[in-house]
């Protein structure tokens, strides 16, 4: 009774006003006041900018400009500002058709200029810069445009030849020709190599000829296929003779120039997606379908007039993986933009955590801003850490992949994977803190953040599962470390130098001093990693040695392949972030950036259960990792706006819950 009277009386309070106050009256509490006009600037953000995007920023900042000038980019008025995103109220119709005509407008505007004509790193860099800027506008956009340069254009660069470069890369870019990527199947996805699709060669006309068998051999997930691609990459079997040469790469027309389906193909929609509606994937099939020899993509391998294989590359093995090529460039695309999807939704959490307040400590005392509160600064705060770190983790792998050579392939690909996998995961997982923080305003599409979960939950699975992916690593982390027993030499690539020299030594005890030097963390790392590799090819050996292939051995080894994946890639990690932070001067920006590089090397700690699971660190030195996160979070809150601040994104490119979120939901608004 005693509860229920309480309630009453709380009731009773909200009811009853003073007869001379205004039920619609301002309430200082919830009066809204910029967060600028109170937070510290103790770095200066446009420097900070210079660092986190590295390159192309006038680039950058010009197609911003470009996105916000056109009624295209659906720009809308709310609390006084405008704001630039693709409108989810219309049908997926509509949104596919939005796409191609935005596609449009940027081309006309010079936009996508070389990106396939010009060679060398600073244009592969600036054609990375604008694909960032668009997928900060909107990830179909981004992904549409992905499928169209970087994979079927990329497809016919890495592995065509001159006759095809000349024919098709400038068409390309101008758009006469709509390409699409045709690799993954009803019945395989991640295994390339088992795909069904066939392709066998008629001497008598100089023909191939591609069949879907099956109904688990259509084409499945093709990106352009269901509306607007005219042509296609296919991925097939290439059967000579009666001989299966493996996968290899052809190009196919699906649809004439006036948009009707070729003779032969089958297509149809894959429909309705919980993101990426401006996307039109498709499905397709092939019943005898005939195109000239010429059209088989022959960098790596091809078949002479009177039908004879030839391929400079023996191995199968080897030509296969020469083939999954282009997938490189998807998943630095993927990692690259996943890390912008997590400054955006931090950039919004924040700004409003900044202005929002909740509860008060005293009966009578102003309500407390949510980031004020330590609970909300450790959900958000270790988020921004990571969030700096990855940055500059996605700007080291664009600049191995603009610099690959024939040397480096091994690593790219590996650190492309493992960053794939971490990146486009933190990212999903950034999405649900942000929304949550955030409250129901999270909820609202036009606050972006909840919307953002299902444009960009794709991530983890396409261009390779992200679990495949890890295992991958892990697959080429165990064959250094065999390489290197077997041959007694030095580890040399894929960080592992670190395994020349002998083991770190945790501390016994661990001091705030201790937890926030770099060397420390690198050196807890390094043992991590160097211990689980150890365990990893120890475990691996033991199931061989019972009588396992060595295939079905690393399968039941995967919770500790898991775990060196981890450690691989958050090693890698924290070593561009320690790179990054060796070139500045002493100084307030050097300052901050060492305090997230503590917080992301102690969360790491933290969330890695391996850290305490193989004794890496005692139960007394993870409490203390634990505590220090908290004390690092309390020292960041001060820096919170002008570390989001620093991302560079536009104010129209955010969310009106970022501004003034009592002015675009008053009234007044709801009359306009």
């Amino acid at each position: 009774m005693e509860r229920v009277s309480w309630r009453t009386q709380v009731l009773s309070k909200h009811l009853q006003q003073p007869p001379s106050q205004s039920p619609l009256s301002s309430n200082p509490c919830l009066s809204y006041s910029p967060p600028e006009l109170s937070e510290r600037f103790d770095f200066e953000t446009k420097e900070m900018r210079e660092i986190l995007d590295a390159h192309n920023l006038q680039d950058r900042d010009w197609l911003f400009g470009l996105i916000k000038q056109s009624g295209l980019f659906n720009p809308r008025n709310a609390g006084g500002r405008v704001f630039v995103s693709p409108n989810y109220n219309q049908s997926m119709e509509q949104q596919r058709e939005m796409t191609m005509k935005r596609i449009g407008y940027l081309l006309d505007r010079g936009v996508f200029r070389g990106w396939l004509t010009d060679r060398g790193p600073e244009a592969e860099m600036r054609k990375f810069a604008f694909h960032e800027v668009i997928g900060i506008y909107d990830h179909s956009l981004a992904v549409k445009l992905g499928v169209h340069f970087f994979l079927w254009g990329g497809a016919i660069q890495f592995f065509g030849t001159k006759r095809h470069h000349d024919k098709w890369l400038r068409d390309t870019e101008s758009y006469a020709v709509k390409g699409c990527f045709a690799m993954s199947e009803l019945g395989h996805g991640s295994n390339v190599r088992g795909i069904e699709t066939v392709t066998t060669y008629d001497s008598n006309s100089g023909e191939f000829v591609i069949n879907t068998p099956s109904e688990s051999a259509q084409k499945y997930w093709i990106g352009g296929a269901a509306n607007h691609a005219t042509h296609t990459i296919v991925f097939s079997q290439l059967n000579i003779n009666g001989k299966n040469q493996g996968v290899h790469a052809f190009i196919a027309q699906i649809r004439d120039d006036d948009g009707n389906v070729c003779p032969n193909i089958r297509l149809a929609d894959c429909g309705h997606k919980i993101g990426l509606n401006g996307v039109d994937n498709g499905r397709i099939w092939f019943d005898n379908v005939r195109i000239p020899r010429e059209n088989l993509l022959n960098s790596v391998a091809d078949v002479s007039p009177d039908g004879q294989y030839l391929s400079a590359i023996k191995n199968p093995d080897q030509r296969f993986a020469a083939f999954l090529a282009p997938l490189t460039s998807g998943r630095v695309t993927i990692a690259v933009s996943a890390v912008y999807s997590s400054k955006v939704s931090l950039a919004i959490a924040i700004r409003y955590s900044l202005t929002r307040r909740a509860f008060s400590l005293t009966p009578n005392g102003p309500e407390v801003l949510l980031l004020d509160y330590p609970s909300h600064q450790r959900r958000l705060l270790p988020l921004l850490a990571k969030t700096y770190a990855m940055s500059f983790a996605a700007n080291y792998l664009k600049m191995i992949y603009v610099k690959r050579t024939p040397e480096t392939n091994k690593t790219l690909h590996v650190v492309s994977s493992a960053f794939k996998a971490t990146l486009s995961w933190h990212n999903m997982r950034t999405l649900q803190e942000c929304r949550e923080a955030c409250g129901g305003q999270g909820v609202k599409t036009e606050n972006r953040i909840g919307h953002m979960k299902g444009e960009y939950d794709v991530q983890t699975t396409f261009e390779g599962d992200n679990n495949v992916l890890m295992q991958q690593v892990s697959k080429a982390l165990i064959g250094e470390f065999v390489a290197a027993q077997k041959t007694k030499k030095p580890f040399k690539g894929l960080g592992l130098e670190h395994m020349n020299r002998a083991s770190p030594e945790i501390p016994s005890h661990l001091t705030s001093s201790t937890l926030r030097n770099s060397q420390f963390q690198m050196d807890a790392f390094c043992l991590r990693e160097r211990d689980l590799l150890k365990r990893f090819a120890a475990e691996v050996s033991q199931y061989q040695k019972q009588g396992e292939s060595k295939e079905y051995s690393f399968i039941l080894s995967y919770q500790l392949a898991e775990d060196l994946g981890r450690a691989f890639s958050e090693k890698a990690i924290l070593q561009t972030f320690s790179d990054v932070e060796a070139t500045l001067p002493a100084g307030s920006l050097k300052d901050v950036l060492g305090l997230l590089r503590s917080m992301y090397a102690l969360v790491c700690m933290e969330e890695d259960a391996a850290f305490l699971r193989y004794g890496y660190l005692s139960p007394d030195n993870a409490a203390a990792v634990r505590k220090e996160v908290t004390k690092l979070c309390s020292e960041l809150r001060p820096n919170a706006l002008a570390l989001v601040s620093s991302f560079g994104i536009p104010d129209a490119f955010l969310s009106p819950i970022a501004f003034n979120w009592i002015e675009s939901n008053s009234w007044s608004l709801t009359q306009h």
